[in-house]
Order: C-alpha cells, then structure tokens, then sequence
C-alpha cells in the first residue's frame, strides 16, 4: 500500500490502537513502513526489500484506492482479478446502484 503522508498518519493511529492480539500483525504494518520519494518525473523508488515482501518481479499496477494507492505485480494481480471475477459478486453490492 502505498498513502499520502496524511492519510498514512491517520492508518498508522488506527494500527497503533489494535490490542496486543495483533501485536505482530502491527510490527508487520508499522515496522516495515518507509518513506519514498518522487524523482523529477514523478517515479517512485521502491527498495528491494519491499518489491521481495510484495512479490513484485517486474511489471507492475498501481490501482488508486481511493484514500491510498495499492501497488501489485501485475500477474499477481491479473490472476486474482480473474479468480475475483469467476466467483460470485459480494452481497454488498446486491443493492449497490452502478
């Protein structure tokens, strides 16, 4: 996942706050968390170590999710939107106006 510095904050509280039930779930969250900065053209460096924990290999999506960005390998990706899209849709898109 990839957030705005506003939107990472408001994240981070809210992993911050889990009970010590999810204590490593928080430490993967929160202690493998880094800055990234644009270059000139706008391309975003992503460290070695996260393209290895997220999978990625080469080509890649990078999905605008709204608050965040999501950043996958894109067979990753295009294997689990296929497995998505053979499968039922969620109810809670049953009354959900298109």
């Amino acid at each position: 996942m990839v957030f705005p510095r506003p939107e990472w904050e408001k994240f981070r509280e809210r992993i911050a706050q889990l009970p010590m039930s999810a204590q490593w779930w928080k430490r993967i969250f929160l202690g493998n968390a880094m800055d990234v900065d644009m270059d000139a053209t706008g391309r975003v460096l992503v460290s070695p170590e996260l393209r290895e924990a997220a999978g990625i290999s080469k080509d890649t999506m990078l999905l605008g999710m709204g608050n965040h960005f999501e950043l996958w390998d894109k067979a990753t990706y295009d294997a689990q939107e296929a497995q998505a899209m053979q499968g039922e849709m969620p109810d809670v898109f049953k009354d959900f106006s298109f």
